[in-house]
């Protein structure tokens, strides 16, 4: 279960107890969880009884009992505990099963894992200046907003420049806005389409015009075509490409990675299994705290990422979230080799290690797609 998925179950309780009338409160339009903090119980925690106490005239505690009776059966949720004032702690199922079902629905989903329709209800009318960063700015959100069910529309205060086109930007019409619109206005770039996609190239130009959040002026500088580690563009590229490359490796050496449900752990560890060990076994602790859980992590994350990201108008969150992953997919592949070594036979520690590479640049590839970004599996 994604945090996405059990915020969803949790509002879902909420309307079933105002529905059974064992609460009287307005049901919220959507209800958040947060990873437990250090010190915490359970793997997530929630206030929303703290938020319909007052409304429903009861004390947190009785609210968060009520809501815990409809979550706690809940497919995909192992105990729900009351703690402090009223806030519900969640642990999930055994983190093997979880994990499996993560990697499931990453393989099944593909490039659209993270994508649902929590805003299918919502029609978006989004306008903008004859500005190239609003214009691409605005295109990234039509995209995410898309991904997530609503309907879109895009259009600008004057007709759009031709150049918009080569950065993937597609306005619908021009003019002045209606009434019901959206604008939006980022730092404006500072220089033209025509410019940037001839010093820069299309790519690199949305990264830059994207990456900073709107209100900070956007770094456009040779700095986004450098092939290094200081350019978080190339490497998250980097990142997807050596992913897809782990792929064709172990094609190469006769093996492939396990289907995510029938798949062991991905060991935390970089030494191969001991030969008195069954393949592919692993510590649980080490694992908990390893690589490999950080970028199972972040993988977890990534459909609350990018509802939060079209909720809030921001596409520079998909962007830090997927510099996130780039970072953890590096520190798992160094630590937790997807790849046998030397005259190392495949195991099935590798081919669980793989199923988590995989799943990383199906992240990476789908993010940057949301962006209006290419990921080339070659760099």
């Amino acid at each position: 279960m994604t945090p996405a998925e059990l915020s969803s179950t949790v509002l879902h309780a909420v309307r079933r107890a105002v529905d059974e009338d064992a609460l009287r409160a307005p049901v919220p339009a959507r209800v958040r969880v947060e990873r437990t903090r250090p010190g915490g119980r359970g793997d997530y925690a929630c206030a929303v009884a703290l938020q319909l106490a007052g409304p429903a005239a009861l004390p947190a505690l009785e609210v968060a009992r009520i809501l815990r009776e409809r979550v706690a059966d809940e497919p995909g949720v192992g105990r729900v505990e009351v703690t402090g004032p009223g806030f519900l702690s969640f642990t999930l199922d055994a983190p093997a099963a979880r994990r499996r079902a993560l990697l499931a629905a990453v393989r099944e989903r593909g490039l659209a894992y993270g994508h649902g329709d929590a805003l299918r209800d919502e029609t978006a009318h989004l306008h903008h200046a004859r500005e190239v960063r609003a214009a691409v700015t605005a295109d990234a959100v039509r995209r995410l907003l898309a991904a997530q069910g609503a309907q879109v529309r895009a259009s600008c205060e004057q007709a759009p420049d031709p150049d918009w086109a080569r950065l993937g930007v597609t306005v619908d019409s021009c003019g002045a806005p209606p009434a019901s619109s959206a604008p939006v206005r980022p730092v404006p770039a500072g220089a033209a389409a025509a410019e940037l996609l001839e010093r820069l190239g299309p790519d690199a130009a949305r990264w830059g015009l994207l990456r900073p959040a709107g209100h900070d002026r956007a770094q456009l500088g040779a700095g986004l075509l450098v092939q290094g580690e200081a350019n978080a563009l190339f490497r998250v590229r980097y990142a997807h490409a050596r992913a897809r490359a782990l792929t064709r490796g172990a094609a190469a050496l006769g093996f492939t990675a396990e289907q995510p449900s029938q798949a062991p752990e991905p060991s935390s560890s970089p030494e191969p299994p001991r030969p008195s060990e069954p393949s592919g076994s692993f510590e649980a602790d080490a694992y908990e705290e390893g690589p490999a859980r950080r970028l199972l992590d972040l993988v977890a994350d990534h459909p609350a990422v990018l509802l939060a990201a079209a909720r809030h108008r921001a596409p520079d969150r998909v962007a830090r979230q997927l510099e996130a992953v780039a970072l953890a997919f590096f520190d798992f592949h160094d630590s937790c080799p997807p790849l046998p070594a030397g005259d190392e036979k495949p195991s099935a520690a590798h081919r669980a290690r793989l199923v988590v590479a995989e799943a990383a640049g199906t992240v990476l590839a789908g993010g940057l797609s949301l962006l209006g970004i290419r990921a080339p599996e070659h760099l």
